[in-house]
């Protein structure tokens, strides 16, 4: 009698086996691996190349019988496709925004306050989507409030488009990419914010503050604008709107008056200002990371302007190059300027001149002329030096530009919309209509931000304190609040004024002395 196998340690294990074959199969085996030999010989090579060609066809007549059974491609359809996949790709560079304000704001301040300033952007744009999910998208957008305000479908939970204003695909966009292109530009207002107050806010201050503008204050004013609300149409003016196409005001300058109203009410950093009120120098630690910086977000700007246009059209280069225009303009007139005022060329002002070109021509960038967008990029990047000047003059201590990029551009720029607006234009013959409408906005629009924020900076300062203690500022932030930092092992000045740069402004602009 035979003695039965061992099992093997895999068939032990659970492994499944494979069934072995009885003995009685092995001439069919045989048998056929013999056809298979006749037949081989008579296959030539241009039979076995077609194999490829058939299973294509066979692929392609199965794909078009199932075809018959889905709705028909029309012309709209596809365009609606189009709209929608150029809307993701703009959403994803506005997204992609933060990377350049993270980079440009940390190189523009001190090596010991790095961690503090990263932290800040990249947790800002989750904090702006969840609030901007749950509340803000549906107060700007929601089509059951009023002028004031917008209503209905919190936290997106409506599936009729109508609850937020848009028209049924394809001839709108889907609200799920709807929400998100405006998400990305809520992050963006509230990134404004943080290069005006670094490196003296708490963070835990500055996290509840983004949540306030994200959650109320922004979606309420971008209503009036964006939303339907009462500056989409304002009466006496015979029914006029407020122009704003990308956000000059609806985005930068609500951002930077509250960047301004915060860096007001928290006081310039230690060492900042002398005892008679003239600047000390607090140079940034990092002008390369700051110029990637610069250049992320003038590439990423052809999302948030051209995107602007929700369609895949002919306008979008035209957008793109109005932007680019401006933006060029903006940083040779800055590099002129400060050249001129300070005897050498400064880079912070080169960055901040083109940032500013950038905001400047965001409200008209679909409107105006090429050679009205360079006009408007260079009276930007003149106007972005001599703001530096003027806040440091009142001693408004803002390390990134912050307040002179986006607000004094966000307004010049939607100024300029009532001046050189093909359509509607001053200058373009078109009366003064647009001008008083444009004006009318502003002083609105800002009024509420300043009014709003002020009350929650000050709320913010009764409760909690804004400012970090001195030896916490000293020390940096990246110890003090997040226990870390950005350039392990490498030495660290923590005396007021670190760094090597000469100039006078720190980061952002600079006479030399």
């Amino acid at each position: 009698m035979m003695s039965r196998p061992t099992l093997t340690k895999r068939a032990r294990s659970g492994a499944r086996r494979l069934p072995t074959t009885s003995s009685s199969s092995l001439p069919n085996v045989a048998e056929f691996l013999a056809t298979i030999r006749d037949i081989l010989p008579r296959f030539t090579l241009s039979w076995v190349a077609s194999i490829p060609l058939i299973a294509l066809i066979v692929g392609v007549w199965s794909l078009a019988a199932s075809a018959q059974d889905s709705p028909p491609l029309t012309p709209e359809v596809v365009q609606g496709n189009l709209n929608a996949i150029w809307v993701l790709v703009a959403s994803i560079l506005v997204i992609f925004m933060n990377a350049g304000f993270a980079m440009l704001e940390t190189g523009f301040c001190r090596q010991k306050n790095a961690v503090n300033i990263l932290t800040k952007n990249l947790i800002v744009f989750a904090l702006a989507t969840i609030a901007y999910w749950a509340f803000g998208f549906s107060l700007m957008f929601g089509a059951n409030g009023n002028g004031f305000i917008g209503w209905g479908g919190f936290f997106l939970s409506s599936n009729d488009p109508a609850t937020y204003g848009l028209n049924p695909f394809p001839a709108g966009l889907p609200i799920a990419l709807s929400f998100l292109f405006q998400s990305a530009f809520a992050g963006t207002a509230a990134t404004i914010v943080s290069g005006a107050v670094a490196e003296r806010i708490k963070f835990v201050d500055f996290l509840i503050f983004s949540l306030l503008l994200i959650g109320v204050a922004y979606p309420i004013s971008g209503h009036w604008v964006w939303g339907g609300g009462m500056l989409s149409d304002i009466g006496f003016l015979g029914g006029v709107a407020f122009k704003d196409f990308a956000g000059s005001t609806v985005v930068h300058s609500v951002g930077g008056w509250a960047a301004l109203m915060g860096a007001a009410i928290l006081g310039p950093r230690l060492g900042k200002y002398q005892e008679d009120g003239t600047p000390s120098a607090i140079p940034g630690h990092n002008m390369s990371i700051a110029t990637l910086g610069c250049l992320i977000l003038w590439i990423c700007w052809f999302g948030f302007n051209a995107g602007s246009q929700l369609a895949a059209d002919e306008a979008v280069p035209y957008i793109a190059v109005t932007t680019s225009l401006a933006a060029a303009a903006g940083g040779i007139a800055a590099t002129i300027t400060s050249w001129a005022v300070s005897g050498k060329p400064d880079l912070s002002m080169v960055i901040n001149g083109i940032l500013a070109g950038l905001v400047a021509i965001t409200a008209g960038c679909a409107g105006v002329s090429y050679g009205s967008a360079v006009i408007i990029g260079l009276i930007g990047g003149v106007m972005v030096v001599f703001a530096v000047f003027f806040f440091d003059s009142i001693q408004i201590d803002d390390p990134v530009g912050a307040t002179s990029v986006h607000l004094v551009n966000g307004v010049w720029g939607t100024l300029a919309v009532g001046l050189f607006d093909m359509e509607a234009g001053l200058l373009t013959g078109n009366g003064t209509t647009q001008l008083i409408a444009q004006i009318l906005g502003i002083l609105t629009i800002g009024g509420f931000t300043v009014a709003l924020s002020t009350i929650f900076w000050l709320v913010l300062k009764s409760f909690l304190g804004l400012r970090v203690t001195a030896e916490e500022e000293m020390m940096g932030l990246d110890i003090g609040e997040h226990g870390m930092e950005a350039y392990a092992g490498f030495v660290k000045d923590t005396t007021l004024n670190s760094g090597s740069s000469v100039s006078s402004h720190g980061g952002v602009g600079t006479p030399f002395q």
